[in-house]
């Protein structure tokens, strides 16, 4: 039964969006990840819905036990140590202090240390999804000390958070604290003697605070001097988002400040001179006669705009506004303008820009925020987003009764015009950059392109649809790749019509990492960078987003970026050397740049498709545990992988799965000695930097090899649980063999992955899932190979 309560007719901040629970948001191939993916809306006074806050109930299955822990309670103290404060524990399960304390140590779990605060406004993510199976919504509440509106508002809006944690909450019971019997506590010391034997004194040492590299990438670096830019730069503008970003509504709190001076120093400094921030237009100015009930706090978002706006430019970087436009609302809106009314998708309906009076609004309201804030540098729309907007973005606007006689070429050409002339009459010299995302399903959208204004940009992935084969399976991109360098087929085309057009080209594309493993903040592929910018030169882009929400990191990816968009196009190799001679110094710079062509030449193994990208467990690498059965959870949408192979695969066999992670690996290793090398022989004064790229190519092999265990374990497991007459004997010790190597492996992973994590913050963490797994998970994970090794007979 899902939980419910009342609430008073209170407008939320209009900065947050709501999407409707509905499955369709997952009917493309290439899913947009992002902060603000879902369908936008404010609750209205009045509303049927308004009155009630709903947390989400789903699929009515039972929570996972984990057997290796004595019981629910000790599993709960052990997953929230030292990320929750022990006298919020203690009053959670109704238990003292010093109960909660002497369980804790009952484990071998480290002393009591300081929380971070930014773990309840950076992670509570990480909070709610390491104790999704393990309390009811009450209990979790209790813990995030949230309201019931709140988290269902959350769980709703926050980058599809409600489908990244299956849809479904599982079935818990409530828990309290009982003292422990004797079973319990026996099974405590086993945990204590294997957290004492594998980690030793070491797990008492403190380690760099979660959430430290907030601070560090904020500091201001001292005396700033903006890069000398190239006279003409081929690429004028590279753009990322922020890797400091938080939910909520900056330009109201500007405590959510998403890029401090020292984080858009940074960023300078290695070529960035664009960033962007999402908005609702509504938000930002009046709605006129129209909509009188838009507008809401916009004066004090624009006051805080500006002042972002002054800093950045400080710095020599502009200020783009991400939008999705005009942003779809609840059915009650259209109450007394029916004739605005649009196609519906779910709770809520779009509003038609068919009707002359929507665009109208359109066009003055980004007048009205390009007039008050005149050093935007621009605004970057994708008009066929999740997010519904006009009556075409979906595909349904053939059921609205303006739209229906329209092509979708008509809508989205016409919301682009309307975009260019509100921007343009506030600001004509700021950037209106248009995504081709979602245009004809992601087909050929030469139609609309050719009837945009001259004076927009046409933003296309560039390695959208680029056929690959991968253990001799076959297949295309669709999402983001640096394993695949592009251009792809798609983009080619588009940029060519664009061209021909008038309208200038530009590039989505990632230099740091993408989904394919989102958790470490950038990867020495340096190889693979720079042939994919070397591919784009004879296109003539003029501007290139470098960063979604993951990947926007300050970083030598960056700078290498930066030193090769230069007129003429420099030598690829002479700036790889010198940027590994200006790394690493005369002695690593060889080590370094034989590093990066093996890491290069491994990473293009990668079996690429979007169910490994979003499903599988390479966001978790040894973090994640195993099972002992088949759990009957389906892997979830970069949230929980649990069991679920045949999800984690896509198109490839298990086995050839397994064998391209495993083939990543072998290749990527030698690059790891080359690059150990080249950090030994660096200068002492730069050693501290690289020593992270190091940190982070070692954690990026750790991840691969995981995937590769888990999946031969999964196989292995479940070869064994069929009925034993379809084996024969040598076949049963091979998949037992298989098991105790995988578990062996697995300990050895996580105890490698606890030292890298513990010496950097910035592992195991992405934006909009915050920390897929804190240290003490890696602990866990030898507790629970341990555990199995003897369930399997070791």
């Amino acid at each position: 039964m899902a939980v419910m309560t009342k609430q008073t007719g209170v407008t939320p901040s209009n900065g947050h969006k709501q999407c409707s629970f509905r499955s369709s948001v997952l009917r493309t191939p290439f899913n947009r990840v992002l902060l603000w993916t879902c369908t936008a809306c404010f609750f209205w006074p009045g509303d049927s819905f308004a009155g009630e806050a709903v947390l989400p109930q789903g699929k009515d299955q039972a929570a996972i036990e984990s057997s290796y822990f004595p019981d629910r309670v000790h599993e709960f103290v052990w997953r929230n140590w030292n990320a929750v404060a022990p006298a919020k524990l203690a009053k959670l399960l109704g238990a003292s202090v010093q109960d909660i304390i002497a369980m804790a140590e009952s484990m071998g779990l480290p002393p009591v240390d300081t929380i971070p605060p930014e773990m309840r406004t950076r992670g509570y993510i990480t909070l709610i999804r390491r104790n999704w199976h393990l309390l009811p919504y009450e209990q979790l509440l209790e813990l995030l000390e949230m309201t019931p509106e709140r988290l269902a508002f959350m769980l709703r809006e926050e980058d599809f958070l409600w489908i990244k944690l299956g849809s479904l909450k599982p079935k818990c019971e409530p828990l309290r604290y009982r003292a422990p019997d004797e079973a319990a506590r026996r099974r405590a010391a086993e945990i204590r003697l294997v957290v004492e034997k594998d980690f030793g004194k070491e797990i008492c040492s403190p380690g760099e605070p979660r959430f430290a590299f907030v601070r560090q990438l904020s500091k201001p670096l001292g005396v700033f001097s903006p890069p000398k830019p190239c006279e003409h730069p081929p690429v004028s503008l590279r753009f990322v988002y922020s890797y400091l970003a938080v939910y909520g509504d900056p330009l109201l709190n500007p405590k959510l400040d998403p890029y401090p001076d020292g984080f858009l120093e940074r960023l300078a400094s290695v070529g960035v001179n664009g960033v962007w921030l999402h908005v609702v237009l509504r938000d930002l100015a009046p709605g006129g006669s129209a909509f009188p009930e838009f507008g809401i706090g916009h004066k004090q978002r624009l006051a805080n705009l500006r002042a972002l706006v002054q800093r950045a430019k400080r710095y020599g970087v502009g200020v783009y506004l991400y939008m999705n436009e005009p942003r779809a609302m609840p059915e009650s809106f259209f109450k007394n303008r029916p004739e605005m009314r649009g196609v519906r998708d779910g709770e809520f309906t779009a509003l038609c820009t068919s009707h002359p009076a929507v665009r109208q609004w359109m066009e003055d309201a980004l007048a009205h925020v390009f007039r008050e804030v005149p050093d935007l540098g621009g605004v970057y729309a994708i008009t066929a987003s999740e997010n519904l907007t006009n009556c075409a973005s979906h595909g349904g606007w053939r059921s609205c009764e303006r739209c229906k006689a329209r092509t979708d070429t008509d809508i989205i050409a016409e919301v682009g015009a309307v975009l260019e002339a509100g921007v343009h009459r506030g600001n004509p010299k700021a950037n209106v950059i248009l995504s081709d995302w979602g245009w004809k399903h992601h087909g050929d959208a030469v139609d609309i392109i050719t009837r945009l204004p001259k004076s927009v940009w046409l933003m296309s992935v560039s390695e959208w649809n680029l056929p690959i084969e991968r253990g001799g399976i076959k297949t295309k991109v669709g999402e983001y790749a640096i394993s695949a360098v592009g251009p792809g087929p798609r983009a080619l085309q588009h940029w060519k019509a664009a061209t021909q057009a008038g309208i200038k080209p530009a590039a989505e594309i990632q230099f740091n990492n993408t989904c394919e493993v989102a958790s470490i903040p950038h990867l020495p592929v340096m190889d693979l960078v720079a042939e994919h910018i070397h591919n784009l030169v004879p296109s003539k882009l003029e501007g290139m987003l470098i960063g979604w929400t993951m990947g926007g990191h300050p970083s030598p990816n960056f700078e290498l970026a930066k030193r090769l968009n230069q007129t003429p196009a420099p030598n690829v190799e002479t700036v790889l050397d010198a940027l590994a001679q200006e790394r690493f110094g005369p002695e690593g710079a060889p080590h370094a740049r034989k590093a990066w062509t093996l890491a290069s030449n491994a990473y293009r193994q990668y079996p690429f498709h979007i169910s490994v990208v979003y499903t599988s467990p390479v966001q978790w690498g040894p973090a994640n545990p195993l099972y002992p059965s088949k759990t009957g959870y389906r892997a979830t949408m970069w949230g929980i992988p649990y069991d679920d192979l045949d999800r984690w695969r896509g198109p490839y066999p298990p086995d050839v799965f397994a064998t391209q992670f495993e083939k990543m690996v072998q290749e990527w290793n030698p690059g790891i000695a080359e690059l150990r090398l080249a950090v030994k022989k660096t200068p002492p004064n730069r050693r501290k930097e690289v020593q992270a790229d190091l940190r982070f190519a070692e954690a990026a092999a750790i991840h691969f090899q995981a995937v590769a265990n888990q999946s031969r374990f999964v196989i292995a497991r479940d070869a064994l649980a069929k009925d034993p007459k379809t084996l024969s004997p040598e076949q049963r010790r091979h998949f037992q063999a298989e098991i105790k190597r995988c578990l062996e492996s697995e300990i050895a992973l996580a105890r490698q992955l606890w030292t890298l994590v513990r010496e950097d913050s910035r592992i195991g963490f992405e934006p909009s899932c915050h920390y897929f797994y804190l240290p003490l998970d890696l602990v866990e994970k030898v507790v629970n190979c341990r555990w199995l090794l003897k369930h399997f007979g070791e």
